[in-house]
């Protein structure tokens, strides 16, 4: 299985880990960690140290109740540092909605647009449709606004609504003329869901990954790691591995972590053991 991007074929046929390099001041976990663009040059290079296989960098926390940054706020956050990481010898992801900031993103050289929003904003389908090759990961939220998706989430199904949702988006960018080998799929953790809907969507990954594209998943440090095991964003790194493994093991191909080093050697370890990573 191969996900194919602007600058790299990549093969899942083993499991990906995509280092998060958030470039905001109010993210969940890391916001202000990387408060200049020396640091989070320097956070990239770190992390394909580690053994990235991707890198996600993003200049809008999506956390709830954040402040929106305005667009230019955000090119400037995103640009310096992803032409930075388009040099460090993997696939560079640009994690945003607006289609001003992939316009300006691909055009620095992203090879992958990581959108929460599944494409849903005015022109962000079209800017990506009218790309050669860049790869995409479509990923389901309660509604369109981080500020509000947390208000009393409420589903009949939850796997049901997600796969819903991701069937419909994949076929609107399949009739714009996008290759379905440049897509994967999110299920969203966290972005409008109870813990109880999180796990249900874990419990039901089979379901998703019957709409045959690769699934990508998030849990790093959130907030249902927490509701579980009684500890802090800073004190979930075990829950953490527990989660990305598990969702390995049930097919998921990317996951998407803070933790890349960690990540990396629990997944090795997996795989000596002849496990599906």
């Amino acid at each position: 299985m191969i996900w194919q991007t602007t600058r790299f074929a990549i093969d899942l046929t083993r499991a990906r880990v995509m280092g998060i390099v958030n470039v905001t001041p109010d993210s969940f976990f890391d916001g202000g960690r990387h408060p200049c663009v020396d640091a989070a040059r320097a956070h990239c290079e770190r992390l394909v140290d580690e053994g990235a296989d991707i890198l996600d960098i993003g200049g809008e926390s999506t956390r709830p109740g954040a402040r929106a940054p305005g667009v230019q706020e955000e090119v400037d956050r995103v640009l310096p540092v992803l032409e930075h990481a388009s040099t460090l010898g993997v696939p560079v992801s640009v994690d945003t909605s607006r289609a001003e900031v992939v316009r300006a993103a691909l055009a620095a050289g992203a090879d992958i647009v990581n959108d929460v929003r599944a494409l849903r904003a005015p022109q962000a389908l079209d800017v990506v449709a009218g790309h050669a090759g860049c790869g995409v990961c479509l990923m389901h939220m309660l509604g369109d606004d981080p500020a509000a998706m947390q208000r009393a989430p409420a589903y009949d199904d939850v796997v049901m609504t997600v796969r819903d949702f991701l069937r419909e988006r994949l076929a609107l960018l399949e009739r714009a003329g996008v290759a379905k080998s440049r897509v994967v799929l999110d299920p969203g953790i966290g972005f409008g869901k109870t813990p109880e809907h999180n796990w249900a969507l874990m419990c039901g990954l089979d379901t998703l990954l019957a709409l045959g594209q690769p699934l990508l998943i998030g849990w790093s440090r959130k907030s249902t790691l927490g509701a579980l095991t009684g500890r802090a964003a800073d004190d979930r790194l075990a829950a953490s591995l527990a989660a990305a493994l598990a969702a390995v093991q049930r097919g998921v191909r990317i996951v998407r972590v803070h933790d890349v080093a960690a990540t990396v050697d629990a997944l090795a370890v997996w795989r000596q053991c002849g496990l599906n990573a």
